[in-house]
């Protein structure tokens, strides 16, 4: 059947060829888009944050601190917070598992002070109003990056008190001059986006992996490339595995103490949350 098979052949070329049109078509879509800080945003996410150094001293614009009723209904207020760079004595990394699912999670990473204050870095896609998070999305320049520097009753009180996520907190094993050079780094990445907006990136760009580049950036032993960074709700395991959390203790007993959805009920309403998280 010469003929049969000659029609098919060019019927499937035709296919590819309009295929490959609309993958070209597509791709030039995407690549047209340029990132950028002057979107509708959400209420939530409206202001960046950026810090401004001297000596020993940073001054932290735009520091987060939402107070929800649920999770739509909240008011959102920033104010400006000065640290002493000098006093920073802990690291302590969170990790969100989200409900439902095996793998996917939200990670980011708060530094305790000698006064008993403490301020996370969470970084993050950065949505207009109305939208929510697509992993399609996320690879397709569909939004852009950032880091919210905020307060913990905020950053974990959302997730554990009104997502109703599990929260993991654990403490790192970095040493101060190890946390200040990390939360230097964070800082600093967070003035080249106001500056220099860029787009979130599903594989390449996501909570974990910038972290895991600051980490990398400071530590002198190197965060592997590892599965459990694409799939951060094993990333504990994972800093666990090469030290970076304690290990005297197994990692089951570790995990089962880091989790703080009790303590986080608890103190929901209390200035102190941040002590009585971790009591």
């Amino acid at each position: 059947m010469p003929g049969t098979t000659s029609a098919f052949r060019r019927a499937a070329l035709v296919v590819l060829a309009a295929a490959a049109l609309a993958v070209a078509a597509f791709a030039g879509v995407v690549l047209t888009r340029h990132p950028s800080n002057d979107r509708d945003w959400s209420p939530d996410q409206r202001e960046l944050s950026t810090a401004r150094f001297a000596g020993d001293s940073v001054w932290v614009h735009n520091v987060r601190d939402v107070r929800y009723r649920t999770t739509h209904d909240f008011d959102a207020s920033w104010d400006d917070r000065a640290y002493d760079l000098r006093t920073i004595e802990s690291v302590w990394f969170v990790v969100e598992p989200f409900s439902g699912h095996r793998g996917p999670a939200h990670t980011f990473v708060t530094f305790g002070f000698r006064d008993g204050r403490y301020v996370a870095v969470s970084v993050e896609i950065r949505k207009e109003k109305g939208e929510s998070f697509s992993p399609w999305r996320g690879a397709t320049r569909g939004y852009e990056l950032m880091y919210v520097v905020g307060d913990e009753r905020d950053l974990i009180g959302l997730r554990a008190n009104f997502r109703h996520d599990s929260v993991y907190l654990y403490r790192t094993t970095a040493t101060p001059e190890k946390a200040r050079e990390l939360f230097v780094s964070m800082l600093q990445r967070a003035n080249h986006l106001a500056a220099h907006p860029e787009f979130y990136n599903t594989l390449t760009s996501t909570c974990t992996t910038n972290i895991v580049r600051h980490v990398n950036e400071i530590a002198p032993k190197k965060v592997p490339f590892s599965f459990k960074v694409l799939l951060p709700a094993y990333a504990d395991e994972l800093a666990y595995r090469i030290g970076l959390l304690d290990t005297t203790i197994p990692f089951d007993t570790l995990k089962a103490h880091a989790k703080i959805n009790a303590r986080a009920a608890a103190a929901a309403d209390s200035a102190g949350f941040s002590r009585l998280i971790r009591s």
